[in-house]
């Protein structure tokens, strides 16, 4: 992965409004200037007269920079042969189907300088959270071909088609497509005649849909119900060099995100093998070494996040600020943003040995993937900071852990699983294994991670929904479907955040409120 991050990057999903068409018509001009470049301005703004929240756009700071154009169609009518201008009707207004059954994707494009951002991948992922949303049986698009004039002369459309399914070829439009879970239902034949790359053919491209979703929602405001969250249980060795050790963070990133996770997380101190590239006397003094690579390392996951669409739980990095170290978990949204949150609870060793001063904040995160808190190992053992999460609507408690015996481990583990069924939500932990020989105090790990649901029938009978093998490295998948929480919360069994008596005790944050 070597795509650049434009300078102070800052993506919003949106939908489009009449105040974006000189931009858009600008940026068409750019993407297409083989077919036509920008569409009339007057059938732009009937599209989003006519279906606003259809009309999906990726901004950067305010420029436009990627877009997504459809409408909705009766699937009967265009899951069968059509060209293109059977879309447009008088005056060249898109046909639009108020009562249509499908969506139809009309466009999808990204400005040239924001390539290699997976920005496409985005804007069909928010398609089909419309397309849930709204109830509708499916995704149809007319695909171009773009590659195939070069091998018109050798093959047919059928056998290039079958050529990009075995990644024999590469067509940037149709081997993008079916990477998104689309499936070439036909060949259609002078679908857009002016088209000469494709020698006026397009394959007609269906996704299905089997849920639902609530209507009348804008697509920044889309829940997700189905929740994938990526669990890296972290292998601690040795390393020669920066760079190596980020290589081996980037390999669980893609990972991760090849299986489409929400979220990936990585354990407490993750980045502990650094310290071996030191030559310090002193614990101490070993620990603020590390504490040397955070900015470089937050630049890097920071990175990771846009280019690779996913969010980051960055587990833990100790930080200097001053003459002060803390221990920071960072959230690195796939947005571009940045959230902090500081170890509050130090351990013995960690003061007596490392110094660390605890933090003094603690919030709960939005993300396009649910409301997330974030707890930093020994602080899951204190309740009082799981309930005031949960008070704020957190789904999710990610714990990063970092334990070097089975006792310490059981702790965590156990603690994490009472917050659990305490508070009706997920609680995902991860922890690091292998050795360190090489540095002090942290030569040995112990960790099993695990994701951890309430106890109720809607989830495992062991309330465990993923759990690793024990001091092996490997990545631990789980899906967490956010729905089941709002149900056991009005309707379980019991129901522990309705029936706490707030009339004999409370719990108070005496702390400065979230920024």
């Amino acid at each position: 992965m070597n795509t650049e991050l434009p300078p102070d990057l800052r993506l919003k999903l949106r939908n489009l409004s009449g105040a974006d068409i000189p931009e858009l018509e600008a940026l068409m001009e750019r993407v297409y200037p083989d077919i036509g470049g920008a569409w009339p301005r007057d059938s732009l703004l009937a599209l989003f007269k006519d279906f606003p929240e259809g009309q999906i756009a990726i901004e950067d700071n305010g420029r436009l920079i990627a877009v997504a154009l459809t409408v909705r169609c009766s699937y009967e009518r265009f899951s069968r042969a059509h060209t293109y201008d059977d879309l447009i009707g008088r005056r060249e207004r898109i046909r639009h189907d108020p009562g249509g059954d499908a969506l139809y994707g009309m466009d999808l494009f990204v400005d040239p300088e924001y390539r290699g951002l997976r920005l496409g991948r985005r804007l069909y992922d928010a398609r089909k959270e419309l397309c849930r949303n709204l109830n509708l049986r499916a995704i149809l698009a007319g695909g171009r071909i773009v590659r195939y004039h070069e091998y018109a002369e050798e093959l047919a459309p059928e056998d290039y088609i079958d050529g990009v399914r075995r990644k024999e070829i590469h067509d940037p439009i149709l081997s993008f497509q079916l990477a998104n879970d689309f499936e070439v239902k036909r060949i259609m034949k002078g679908y857009l005649p002016a088209d000469a790359k494709s020698r006026g053919f397009a394959t007609l491209l269906e996704w299905s849909n089997i849920l639902y979703e609530p209507e009348g929602i804008a697509v920044e405001e889309i829940r997700k119900v189905v929740v994938r969250v990526g669990i890296v249980q972290w292998q601690m060795r040795p390393t020669n060099s920066f760079q190596s050790w980020l290589d081996q963070v980037e390999y669980f990133v893609d990972s991760m995100a090849d299986y489409q996770a929400d979220f990936v997380m990585f354990p407490e101190f993750f980045n502990a093998p650094l310290m071996g590239l030191g030559e310090q006397d002193t614990q101490y003094e070993a620990v603020r070494f590390l504490a040397g690579f955070a900015e470089r390392t937050l630049e890097a996951l920071t990175q990771f996040a846009v280019t690779y669409n996913i969010n980051i739980i960055a587990g833990s990095l100790p930080v200097l600020e001053g003459d002060m170290l803390f221990n920071y978990a960072y959230l690195c949204r796939r947005d571009g943003t940045v959230e902090t949150q500081p170890k509050l609870h130090i351990t013995p060793h960690e003061r007596r040995d490392w110094v660390i001063q605890g933090g003094d904040s603690l919030g709960v995160f939005d993300t396009d993937a649910g409301r997330i808190g974030i707890l930093i190992c020994y602080d899951v053992e204190f309740p009082e900071l799981p309930r005031l999460l949960a008070e704020q609507g957190m789904d999710i408690l990610f714990v990063p852990f970092w334990t070097d015996t089975k006792n310490g481990f059981l702790r965590v583990q156990r603690c994490a699983q009472a917050r659990a069924i305490e508070n009706e939500c997920y609680v995902a932990i991860g922890g690091s294994v292998g050795n360190l020989p090489q540095v002090d105090n942290v030569d040995i790990q112990y960790a099993q991670s695990a994701v951890y649901s309430p106890s109720d029938f809607a989830f495992p009978h062991d309330a465990i929904m993923a759990e690793s093998t024990p001091n092996t490295e490997m990545a631990l998948v789980a899906d967490l479907d956010l729905d089941r929480l709002a149900q056991i919360r009005h309707e379980g069994s019991v129901t522990n955040r309705k029936d706490r008596r707030r009339d004999l005790y409370t719990v108070e944050w005496l702390g400065d409120p979230p920024s």
